[in-house]
């Protein structure tokens, strides 16, 4: 599409320019006393706008030879017979439209003083054909370089994409590796508990490949998809796993990635309460802060495991998706002390609908409950 034809704004500023180029014209016409003002006007104001209709086609001329791709000299030599031959063709419409205005005898005698400013018309009709023409141009480089800028915002976005769901990927096995590690542990022990947690796992997984599916859930949704989680693994540590959790009411509607909570549970498990002797609690806070959502998850630690230890893989799986979602918006800190280890995430506080749920008291399974209203 023609960038000046399909845009109406810069239509209107075109012609308008040509518009006053034209009135220009008609004073250099004026001025030395060679037409009358009514003559200069109806002679220069209707050429030049047409002469600036027909400059429009040289974008055409631009497309065919675009300045990155054809050489100087050749781009120069074209431009000057285009622009002669456009000249040209300007002083063959003026000199008709002389004719026509002395033929309805509006302007008499004009053939002969129009003729004498012939020399003057090829050159301005030069000049401005070249102005049009590198217009055209600059107007083409622009273009062209915000497609290559929407093209890399693209491949940025795709790249971004593919990246969400390769982490997203890296979910599910992690956490179904270490479920069936559990379950055959338990046949040998307790097999009505191996399948109650098969069953569990079942329904978890297909919940989680449901919400997985999605951009973003509701923090309720996360939350219960977790404790689904944690109800699983209680089957294998009994009373050695507590759970407490205190959600500030609000927070519930707030959207978050999915799967979000289930690698820090995880881990609170894996680094936490199975190398407890007597397990521990899993404490989850959530509390919502002007803009920021905080979420916070707590759980126990052996005093006497080595220091300075690397994050496990499902938290530094949270990191990446949230700075390629959230970029510098959200973070995910981590802190031990005094014999606890803490996950803390801060994330952009959005809200979608106005469903609420109201938390009941004593979760089943002895998970408890403590809501903020």
């Amino acid at each position: 599409m023609h960038p000046i034809l399909g845009n109406r704004e810069r239509l209107a500023i075109y012609m308008l320019v040509w518009l006053m180029l034209g009135g220009m014209l008609a004073a250099v016409f004026a001025l030395p006393k060679d037409f009358s003002w009514p003559e200069a006007l109806s002679l220069a104001v209707p050429l030049t706008l047409l002469y600036g209709s027909i400059c429009l086609s040289s974008y055409y001329l631009c497309r065919v030879f675009p300045l990155h791709k054809s050489g100087f000299a050749q781009l120069l030599l074209l431009h000057i017979i285009a622009g002669f031959l456009t000249s040209s063709l300007w002083i063959l419409i003026g000199n008709g439209w002389v004719a026509l205005l002395e033929r309805l005898n509006l302007f008499p005698l004009l053939s002969a003083r129009f003729v004498s400013k012939t020399p003057l018309l090829v050159g301005v009709g030069f000049i401005l054909f070249s102005l049009t023409v590198a217009v055209h141009y600059l107007i083409m480089t622009f273009e062209a370089s915000k497609e290559s800028e929407q093209r890399e915002l693209q491949l940025r976005i795709l790249a971004q994409e593919a990246e969400l769901k390769a982490l997203r990927a890296q979910i599910n096995p992690h956490f179904l590796f270490n479920s069936l590690n559990s379950i055959s542990a338990l046949t040998t022990q307790n097999a009505t508990a191996a399948r109650t947690m098969t069953l569990r796992l079942a329904d978890f997984l297909r919940k989680s490949l449901r919400l997985g599916a999605q951009d973003s859930i509701r923090l309720e949704e996360e939350i219960a998809l977790a404790m689904n989680f944690l109800e699983i693994e209680q089957i294998r540590f009994g009373s050695r796993l507590r759970v407490e959790k205190q959600i500030d009411g609000p927070c519930n509607n707030c959207l978050v990635p999915p799967l979000l909570l289930q690698p820090l549970v995880e881990n609170a498990i894996h680094h936490g309460i199975a190398q407890l002797v007597d397990g521990g609690i899993i404490r989850l806070r959530v509390d919502w802060s002007g803009s920021v959502l905080h979420i916070q998850l707590q759980n126990p630690v052996d005093p006497d495991r080595p220091k300075n230890r690397k994050s496990g893989i499902g938290i530094e799986n949270v990191r990446k998706r949230l700075r390629a979602i959230y970029y510098t918006d959200a973070e995910l800190l981590t802190t031990e002390e005094d014999g606890w280890f803490t996950a803390a995430i801060s994330l952009p506080a959005q809200t979608g609908g106005s469903y609420s749920h109201r938390l009941k008291r004593g979760g089943p399974n002895g998970l408890s409950d403590v809501s903020n209203k």
